[in-house]
């Protein structure tokens, strides 16, 4: 009988820290790792690249349906605009449903990316521990003060060449968390029995041994 995959569900808002936390967990553990926020991102990009409004629904729907893990390695997915438009279809019911039945696929069957089967998943994003994987047996809320995730992020553009100030990085962060948390369907929460990790004066090492030392025997 094959053994249920072990999931560690990595929830958290946008520059918390929580997708190089995820990455490396799923190193650390060997498992398949599912950026979840990407997949939202390559939607919206799919939608803008369409010419389309971010509003309309079936278009919005059908660039659902039709994304697939080729493209979270395209380079505009990190971009500001990019990120504004996942929020702006994340809160359209048929995008999360259709984006929904791959991420429960990929944590019922993680694999590596040449497609092997895995003995587990790492997934992170905003409803994973409460809507995607609600039994996983490790659940994470990754957090920082508002100001120090608009600093991360903008650094973040910076270095790729994208010309914006801090103030507008700061309210584009303002407004995603909102968004993120007010939306009627599957809203950024942390789950009653998450381990929160407050990152706002940790850096990458000391998350992870906050995680590693939370995680401890709960995966046997």
């Amino acid at each position: 009988m094959t053994p249920r995959p072990r999931i560690i569900a990595v929830d958290g808002p946008a520059a918390s820290g929580k997708g190089t936390l995820a990455r490396r967990l799923a190193r650390h553990f060997g498992f398949g790792y599912l950026d979840t926020g990407l997949l939202y991102r390559a939607v919206g990009l799919r939608v803008l690249r369409a010419g389309k409004d971010l509003g309309d629904e079936a278009a919005a729907v059908a660039a659902a349906e039709a994304v697939t893990a080729a493209e979270l390695a395209d380079p505009e997915l990190r971009s500001g605009p990019t990120g504004n438009a996942a929020s702006a279809v994340a809160k359209i019911p048929g995008v999360r449903q259709a984006l929904f039945d791959l991420q429960r696929r990929f944590a019922a069957h993680p694999t590596d990316d040449r497609g092997r089967p895995l003995l587990g998943a790492v997934i992170d994003g905003r409803d994973i521990g409460t809507v995607i994987c609600p039994d996983a047996p490790v659940k994470l809320f990754v957090n920082a003060s508002l100001e120090t995730r608009a600093k991360r992020r903008h650094k973040e553009l910076l270095e790729r060449g994208e010309a914006i100030i801090y103030a507008r990085v700061l309210e584009d962060i303002e407004r995603r968390d909102e968004q993120d948390r007010s939306r009627s369907v599957a809203p950024m929460a942390k789950a009653p029995d998450a381990f929160e990790i407050d990152t706002t004066g940790l850096d990458a090492d000391g998350a992870f041994a906050a995680a590693l030392a939370f995680i401890g025997s709960r995966l046997d």
